[in-house]
């Protein structure tokens, strides 16, 4: 198979779809890779090291997509992109399809063969093509909220580990999943106060096992979500309900009773967000003030540490590409059901459930575009 890698466009956005090493897990195997000029050149990964894992560098990302039978990349589909996808056509990348009609119709007019990483499933449950940029993503939540206390910031001006004689900031995390933890981890490391909120009891009892008295686990619902936020310095959203819009826990009515100059980090704006009052913002201009509140919403947040990134994603997501372009789509997913959970949009229908619920579309299950 001929697999083509553009170079990511999207504001700030350095990741790439394949490594070096990921090209020669494909050309090893007897797979052409094409992959355009400069694609990794941002993240230290110059086009020599690709040519020397066997690929062949091309100019532009017309001729990506023109030659390539499978599209790998990053981000969803930008709208010049989506316009030189065919019919039949592999991409398989990030979508994020439910709070995006624009994208999801483009998709469908396109005919192609649209894979999701963040609907994909693993053995042993979970989204594991998902999990690696979640893990990023918590990390980093926890960095961006604490730079924006600052006061050049917009923040009240507070140091989320306090010092001896001044007390910590008080850390709210919405979510106990992957993101969830993956903050909580970091947060527990600055010294701050913790207060985790999630819906599973189980998973409340094994970061208590884990963490004891280092924080404190609230049972999730609308009276403990609004007491936690209003006495929060910080509030991290990583609520995720896999391939659908996230829900609005955190209301404009709660934000407005929050501490000024307090801080808000909302991981699942790509699935439209979990606070009331986010809007998708950008690493150049990463935040808004709403009722004294600070928003961060960066929609690709894991691309400030793109090098780190794109290699924690590769690890994920070559298995797949390396049975795609393999087998074919096909026949790569009737052997695979968890590969088969990623296709989102097949041959202009949609063919994952909560995304048709979501935009109005009449729903093809992916088994039955396999043939």
């Amino acid at each position: 198979m001929i697999v083509g890698v553009p170079k990511e466009i999207k504001n700030n956005e350095f990741r790439v779809g394949l490594t070096p090493p990921s090209v020669r897990e494909l050309t090893s195997r007897g797979h052409q890779v094409l992959v355009q000029k400069g694609a990794g050149l941002e993240i230290g990964l110059p086009d020599e090291q690709y040519v020397a894992a066997g690929a062949a560098i091309v100019d532009s990302a017309k001729e990506v997509f023109a030659r390539a039978e499978m599209v790998v990349k990053v981000k969803e589909p930008q709208p010049e992109e989506c316009a030189m996808l065919r019919p039949g056509q592999i991409l398989y990348t990030y979508l994020h399809l439910a709070p995006d009609p624009e994208q999801t119709a483009a998709l469908v007019r396109s005919g192609a063969v649209c894979i999701a990483y963040e609907t994909i499933t693993g053995a042993g449950g979970g989204l594991p093509l998902l999990a690696p940029m979640s893990e990023v993503a918590g990390r980093m939540a926890i960095q961006a909220g604490a730079a924006h206390l600052e006061k050049s910031k917009g923040g009240m001006g507070l140091l989320l580990g306090g010092v001896p004689g001044v007390a910590a900031g008080h850390v709210v995390i919405i979510g106990a999943g992957v993101v969830g933890t993956n903050a909580l981890q970091m947060a527990v490391g600055t010294g701050a106060r913790v207060t985790v909120l999630d819906k599973s009891m189980e998973r409340l009892r094994q970061l208590d096992l884990i963490f004891g008295n280092r924080i404190s686990t609230q049972y999730s619902n609308a009276h403990s979500i609004e007491e936690a936020v209003l006495s929060a310095d910080l509030v991290i959203g990583g609520v995720l309900v896999p391939g659908a819009a996230a829900p609005k826990l955190v209301t404009r009515d709660m934000i407005s009773k929050m501490k000024p100059g307090a801080v808000v980090v909302d991981v699942a704006i790509d699935q439209g967000g979990c606070f009331e009052t986010s809007h998708a913002t950008t690493h150049a201009d990463p935040t808004f003030v709403l009722d004294g509140v600070v928003h961060y919403c960066v929609a690709n947040m894991p691309g400030a540490v793109a090098r780190t990134s794109t290699f924690a994603l590769n690890n994920a997501t070559i298995g797949h590409a390396v049975a795609l372009a393999s087998k074919g789509w096909r026949q790569a997913m009737r052997d695979d059901p968890h590969l088969k959970n990623g296709l989102n949009v097949c041959e202009g229908k949609v063919t994952y459930q909560a995304v048709a619920e979501a935009l109005k579309y009449d729903y093809v299950p992916a088994e039955s575009m396999l043939g």
